[in-house]
């Protein structure tokens, strides 16, 4: 019994923190956690308040990996408040406080949402350059440049790519770029570096998704290696506070740099990856901004299917 009353003491002040500082999903964790409800009872007591969530939303809320964003949800939200005996407001203020700080100073990270939806813009614009999700290449490796710039935005990026031709023909590769929210596609422009040669390039307003063909002067047969290097100029969008890289397959050795002018440093910076653009953030790594040069790395030696990338923050 004794234990029982530590315990409760415990999950009590544990609550009380996160309702003060939160954010908002260890809030949320800490609440459900307090009261001793699983996550299909509190689902049960919503549907009491008229108000439909699914156990998956549910468990996505408390683990950070989507917020409540429509008014849907934000009316459970409110209903969970009274579900789970919490002071009115408590959680809608962790949400507005959130809102607050992923303003220009504080850029939000990219949400499940916006992931998927440019996914689905990839592969539309994929289907109407007729080109396959992995175009008949395999990646041995890739490397990344990425450059902010002095107003902290996603100024460009380049990519050298070392990749074999797992079919007879092929004779390009499409790049893709996801800019940042608020970026405009229609104003970003894609150079052809070493051994390729621009070709369409389309791109998607909405999600601010880019693709373009770079066009090699050979066909490859099954077996050949090729390396080739492009770059992509940017520069559309407000504060940038994180850079990632998507891998639908397995492959060879990735490297990201991330590389920021003497004019706006940031005070912080991680690597992290995730499984999928549902799954909760892991791997969380602080990494050192070297002196000399302004940047920060991070080196895969063999990509897995999933997300990695470099945050940062502004202070």
């Amino acid at each position: 019994m004794r234990h029982g009353i530590q315990h409760a003491d415990v999950a009590a002040a544990e609550l009380e923190t996160a309702l003060r500082s939160g954010p908002f999903h260890v809030a949320l964790r800490a609440a459900i956690s307090a009261r001793g409800l699983p996550l299909q009872r509190v689902q049960h007591h919503l549907t009491r308040y008229g108000v439909k969530v699914g156990v998956t939303s549910l468990s996505y809320w408390q683990q950070g990996a989507r917020r409540p964003q429509r008014a849907e949800s934000l009316r459970a939200v409110r209903a969970l408040e009274e579900i789970l005996q919490l002071p009115d407001e408590s959680l809608i203020r962790l949400l507005t406080t959130a809102d607050e700080r992923t303003g220009p100073e504080h850029p939000a990270a990219r949400s499940y949402r916006s992931l998927v939806e440019a996914s689905g813009a990839v592969e539309k614009l994929l289907t109407e350059l007729d080109s396959p999700l992995d175009g008949g290449l395999l990646a041995l490796g890739h490397h990344e440049r990425v450059r902010i710039g002095t107003r902290r935005e996603l100024l460009g990026r380049d990519s050298q790519h070392i990749v074999r031709a797992h079919t007879d023909g092929v004779d390009r590769y499409v790049a893709v770029h996801h800019g940042d929210p608020g970026c405009t596609p229609e104003r970003m422009t894609v150079h052809a570096l070493e051994n390729c040669r621009t070709g369409r390039v389309l791109r998607h307003h909405e999600t601010g998704v880019l693709v373009a063909e770079l066009l090699f002067d050979t066909r490859l047969r099954a077996g050949d290696t090729f390396l080739f290097r492009y770059g992509v100029e940017d520069g559309t969008a407000g504060t940038a506070g994180e850079y990632v890289r998507g891998f639908g397959f397995s492959g060879g050795q990735y490297a990201l740099e991330v590389r920021f002018t003497e004019e706006a440093l940031p005070v912080r910076c991680h690597r992290f990856a995730q499984h999928s653009a549902a799954a909760p953030r892991s791997g969380r790594q602080e990494l050192a901004l070297s002196g000399l040069h302004r940047s920060v790395h991070l080196v895969e030696q063999r990509v897995r299917s999933g997300i990695v990338g470099i945050g940062w923050d502004w202070e």
